[in-house]
């Protein structure tokens, strides 16, 4: 017969009899649970949300910080690339017309020592010009006495050898010297 008491029952949870007992539990169990989530874990797992997305917020703050940083360096770079650049242009530039300016220079310093010695040699064959026929005739004149006193023995007057050398000089003098 016990067993059928126990069955008679019933669950007791459906029983009205223990409803307010199971009320009570029920509400001071859900009452605690509130209280322990409400004021001890949620306050934890929203600081900790909080922490994280301010932690978030300042990573991306300082992650723009450091682009705009870097974008500025690279500006800078290009910029003193761009200067160093042109400054080398204008130093390869200043250079190249410092050396072509020597180069003139120095090439109009030997054209006019070149033209110097021209005009210098040609005063020489203007002086080696007008006194030649008087030096080949004094030459000729000398190595014909001593050719004819060789060949004859006997020494032979100069006037008359420079009569014949200058008859002679006169009449090619015209095809050798232009005049």
């Amino acid at each position: 017969m016990e067993a059928f008491a126990a069955e008679s029952g019933g669950m007791p949870q459906l029983n009205p009899e223990f409803w307010v007992s199971q009320i009570f539990w029920l509400t001071l169990t859900f009452g605690i649970l509130y209280v322990v989530l409400s004021k001890l874990i949620l306050p934890k797992i929203s600081n900790n949300l909080e922490s994280r997305k301010s932690q978030i917020l300042e990573n991306i703050e300082a992650a723009e910080k450091q682009r705009e940083d870097s974008e500025a360096k690279l500006l800078e770079y290009e910029e003193i690339i761009s200067k160093s650049k042109l400054e080398a242009k204008n130093i390869f530039n200043q250079a190249r017309e410092k050396a072509l300016k020597d180069i003139n220079t120095k090439k109009e310093m030997l054209d006019n020592q070149i033209n110097e010695e021209i005009n210098k040699v040609e005063r020489e064959i203007g002086i080696l010009r007008e006194s030649a026929p008087d030096k080949i005739n004094t030459i000729a004149i000398e190595t014909s006495s001593e050719l004819i006193q060789k060949l004859i023995g006997a020494e032979v007057n100069n006037s008359s050898i420079s009569a014949i050398v200058d008859d002679l000089s006169k009449r090619n003098g015209d095809k050798y010297y232009g005049n």
